[in-house]
């Protein structure tokens, strides 16, 4: 069979976006093929009960999910299922459809293994999106909605925006990831403050009675990000993603002039978010969910991010470069790890470092 790293070489001398749309048609198609699916799913599912948690409600059955981005319209679920995920966070979604920014707007940085993309929230709109997840809801995973304000909403109507959002999700999908900490779209990380964040979850848990994270920028200091978490959780929010991606362009050799960047050059600067927000809670003695995303390209980052306080992962530029093998690698590798280290589970694991 053709190895990734052989077939990556031709996949890379495509235009990014256009790679994308092509992976996008044939997960949208594999469906239709007898068997072809249940194949896959023999090959790249790991499962093993060491792996499996139940947390807010919902049950995982292995820690490695799929970041929001790669599916924005919820038109691959059943190919990336295959893949061995344990969930889904599909997204970015605005109320009304959107085409985003200007092409070119997304690069690769092959030496780095990473992506910068400027894609300003292109998406189908919610009611294209949630027409598709009631075709599917509930589903064998847990599916979790990425949400946004549209580009042309004011600041003083975001909340508006996002309200809308969380009726038309609250019937299919398990969770929503609040995104205020795109680069992508004018002035929305100036939303990343305490007043907007507590009027925010105080609307949006009115609506929406299942969980919700808010997903966070790794370019805030520690003080702002760490007393936006105790804002969030305080108005009922029920987890932390961390994180977005970043503006710090030293990271990479040849940055482009806008976007935000991701990949493995993040993981120090995600690594440590996360680290600060574990200890923050862990001393506060508050139970909230963290899912840590960013940089993560192997099990022992993983396995990194799991001891230091993250209930859950996710991935999404490392499927770029590692290849559909990667969810597998990960899962199988955890196994190993925490074998080798003697715990009979991975709620065992979570938080040994802090």
């Amino acid at each position: 069979m053709l190895h990734y790293q052989n077939l990556r070489q031709f996949i890379f001398r495509l235009d990014p976006e256009v790679a994308h749309s092509i992976v996008e048609f044939v997960c949208a198609f594999a469906p239709k093929i007898p068997a072809l699916l249940p194949f896959v799913s023999k090959k790249f599912c790991f499962d093993d009960s060491i792996l499996f948690q139940e947390i807010d409600g919902m049950r995982f059955y292995n820690p490695v999910g799929l970041a929001a981005g790669f599916d924005k319209n919820a038109t691959m679920l059943e190919s990336l299922c295959a893949l061995g995920f344990s969930h889904l966070e599909l997204g970015a979604v605005t109320p009304l459809a959107q085409s985003g920014n200007e092409k070119p707007r997304l690069w690769r940085h092959i030496n780095e293994e990473s992506i910068q993309n400027a894609m300003g929230f292109n998406n189908d709109g919610a009611n294209a999106v949630s027409m598709r997840l009631d075709k599917c809801y509930p589903f064998v995973l847990p599916l979790g909605v990425n949400i946004g304000k549209n580009k042309l909403t004011s600041q003083e109507n975001a909340i508006k925006d996002y309200t809308a959002l969380a009726r038309i999700f609250e019937k299919n999908t398990d969770y929503l990831s609040v995104n205020i900490s795109s680069p992508n779209t004018p002035n929305l990380r100036d939303l990343q403050n305490e007043t907007f964040v507590k009027e925010l979850f105080l609307a949006l848990c009115e609506i929406y009675k299942k969980p919700i994270y808010l997903k966070l920028s790794p370019d805030l200091s520690i003080e702002s990000a760490l007393s936006l978490v105790e804002c969030a959780i305080d108005n009922g929010a029920k987890g932390i993603i961390a994180t977005n991606t970043t503006l710090d362009y030293s990271l990479v050799v040849n940055p482009k002039e806008k976007g935000g960047i991701s990949g493995k050059v993040l993981a120090p600067k995600a690594r440590e978010m996360l680290k600060q927000i574990a200890l923050t809670l862990k001393v506060s003695k508050r139970k909230t969910t963290l899912i840590s995303v960013g940089g993560i390209t192997n099990a022992q980052e993983a396995y990194t991010r799991i001891r230091l306080g993250a209930n859950l992962v996710q991935v999404f530029s490392a499927m770029i470069f590692e290849g559909p093998s990667l969810v597998k690698n990960i899962n199988k590798g955890l196994k190993e790890y925490l074998e080798r280290d003697g715990f009979n589970h991975i709620s065992e694991a979570i938080g040994v470092d802090l």
